[in-house]
């Protein structure tokens, strides 16, 4: 087995250290990729820090994989060694159920994730891309259009997708008004896919901190939720709204925002349980959904349209010696917008 190196979280109250550990041999179906960079997503430390408890330990986070293929199996036909590719949040699902649906892969079970999980064997942890390497099987390898850097690019692997999935579904296009909740890691990519679709998209934050960077990634219209004003005004508005965040809202305030057989999506994950009144959906026949990442068919679908669209996320780079001021950085939502992981730190 091949030694890798990387960073992992050994227990749930201490902090990320080095750590070397054994990648499997990989297969005649497996691409080996050589990793560049690696986005920081605030389930990383959701899970690094046993939030959400389920977290296996030792525990190497990462589904925002970018690298270079350094070797192929000799059955694999669509990548070769030099490519440009990435991983996101899973790799491998159920392939023998008669259910199966590709578009519906990430919903179903036998899911397995990049980190935080065990391979098909039961057994093997899988773990991320906080590492200088990874094995996966072909058809869970991703493609970069050429004109997408890796770096910038690497948040598209699970921001992207997050975002792109319900835009998609509820398609989002012109003569569509889109509130966008949350101006974070995952809202600023919803304001970048929505405007390129052609919607007219909104963005609903605390406060008016960013809102020039909103209306400068796309957005037509920029609203703070601390002003009572805003529930008021915008009452019966929007066809669909994207709930970015996890912390605790007023959801009946926000259901009031749709219009009739308007939807409200959740993509974030909040604490605690969703308290909605019944006459917040059944008068107007609204909708409250939820949406989780893409299938790899969708997140190939989302790369090649960012690439025609020229769609990158706002990063800042850092070294991975400096992943637990990050991890305190995202928590207090200082970054703008994500944190991306330069994996060449790691032989420093």
């Amino acid at each position: 087995m091949a030694i890798a190196k990387g960073y992992a979280a050994t227990d749930a109250s201490q902090p990320l250290t080095p750590f070397t550990f054994e990648r499997r041999e990989p297969n005649d179906d497996d691409v080996v990729i050589a990793v560049q960079y690696c986005g920081v997503c605030h389930s990383d430390i959701h899970q690094a820090r046993n939030e959400w408890g389920n977290s296996i330990f030792p525990m190497v986070p990462g589904h925002e994989v970018a690298g270079v293929v350094s070797a192929v199996g000799s059955k694999v036909t669509k990548f070769k060694v030099g490519d440009r590719v990435g991983v996101g949040c899973f790799v491998a699902s159920c392939v023998g159920c008669a259910t199966r649906d590709l578009d519906y892969e990430h919903y179903m079970p036998g899911l397995v994730p990049t980190y935080n999980g065990y391979e098909a064997d039961g057994t093997t942890p899988t773990f991320g891309g906080y590492s200088d390497s990874i094995v996966v099987k072909e058809g869970y390898v991703l493609r970069f259009p050429d004109n997408i850097p890796l770096d910038s690019g690497a948040p598209l692997l699970c921001a992207g997708i997050t975002l792109y999935s319900p835009l998609a579904h509820w398609k989002a296009g012109p003569g569509k008004k889109i509130a966008i909740v949350g101006m974070g890691g995952l809202g600023h990519m919803g304001v970048k896919i929505g405007a390129a679709m052609g919607a007219d998209i909104t963005v609903l934050s605390q406060s008016l901190s960013k809102k020039e960077d909103g209306l400068k990634l796309g957005a037509k219209d920029y609203y703070a939720t601390s002003d009572a004003e805003t529930f008021t005004k915008l009452a019966g508005t929007f066809d669909l709204i994207i709930n970015t965040v996890g912390t605790t809202i007023d959801w009946n305030a926000y259901l009031n925002l749709l219009k009739s057989d308007g939807t409200m999506v959740l993509v974030g994950v909040p604490e605690h349980p969703v308290p909605v009144h019944a006459f917040s959906v059944i008068g107007g026949r609204k909708s409250l959904a939820g949406s989780m990442i893409g299938s790899i068919k969708e997140t190939q679908e989302m790369l090649d349209f960012c690439g025609k669209h020229n769609i990158v996320s706002e990063i800042e780079k850092i070294d991975i010696q400096n992943i637990n001021e990050a991890y305190e950085r995202v928590v207090k939502s200082d970054v703008r917008y994500r944190f991306v992981i330069d994996i060449a730190s790691l032989a420093a």
